[in-house]
């Protein structure tokens, strides 16, 4: 008995090998966010998914959230996790330097962890993708923007349009009230015209994007839903009707 015991904790303790490691990376001068990741046990294809956390969190508790499974998706289907980590409440979304190319701000710090994960893991360029929700949401759309050449695809909720939280005042990780209270409204091409100013000289491919927002969320007025559709379809140079309504999809849980 004594002998299956301990035989079953030496399986167990290398089932759980992996762990979410802190790494050094080359930092951005206005930021000090920190560079986490997660390396499987058994990487499949080097493929990279970059986690942005929320306000008040961390990647430490963002990775051990259930309802946030991506290190379990990383065990299961092989792929390695980056988790940025802020060192402020929020991610810095509305300072100059981080809503310009190599501003120096957060989107720098996140943009300079990527292209670390990518030659140190040997990570597949052409398969890097962004999530985030909320204020990592916010940043999602800000690294879209700043950073399209590194990434393949985007999926973020409940976030805001990229520089809807700009600050009249320059201060990083400003929080906007008239912008999370959906009450910033502006043409699909002034919001493009947003996006563009951030990387002005860019004219390459854009990520593919995903954005969600729930109708009931209190914090981030879902209508910055429609004001980021906007942005995006002008950047994209889409027509802002969709080409198809899907009803009550995906149908409500319980």
């Amino acid at each position: 008995m004594l002998f299956t015991s301990v035989l079953a904790g030496l399986f167990a303790s290398a089932a759980s090998a992996a762990q979410l490691q802190q790494v050094q990376y080359p930092s951005a001068p206005q930021s000090r966010a920190t560079m986490w990741v997660y390396v499987p046990d058994n990487v499949v294809e080097n493929p990279l998914v970059v986690a942005v956390h929320s306000c008040q969190s961390s990647a430490q508790a963002y990775f051990q959230n259930a309802k946030i499974p991506w290190h379990q998706g990383s065990d299961g289907k092989g792929y390695i996790t980056l988790w940025p980590s802020s060192s402020t409440e929020c991610w810095d979304v509305s300072s100059r330097q981080s809503l310009t190319r190599d501003g120096g701000g957060d989107s720098t710090a996140i943009g300079n962890m990527v292209k670390h994960a990518i030659e140190t893991y040997k990570v597949d360029p052409e398969r890097v993708f962004l999530t985030g929700g909320s204020s990592g949401g916010m940043m999602s759309n800000v690294l879209a923007a700043t950073y399209p050449d590194i990434f393949k695809a985007v999926s973020l909720y409940s976030g805001v349009p990229a520089g809807c939280f700009v600050s009249s005042s320059g201060a990083a990780a400003q929080w906007n009230n008239t912008c999370s209270g959906g009450q910033s409204h502006a043409s699909a091409e002034q919001w493009g015209d947003v996006v563009r100013a951030m990387y002005p000289d860019y004219d390459g491919p854009r990520p593919r994007m995903q954005i969600w927002h729930g109708s009931v969320d209190s914090t981030l007025s879902s209508n910055n839903y429609a004001e980021t559709i906007k942005q995006w379809t002008n950047v994209f140079g889409l027509p802002e009707e969709p080409v198809e309504e899907i009803q009550n999809f995906p149908s409500p849980t319980t």
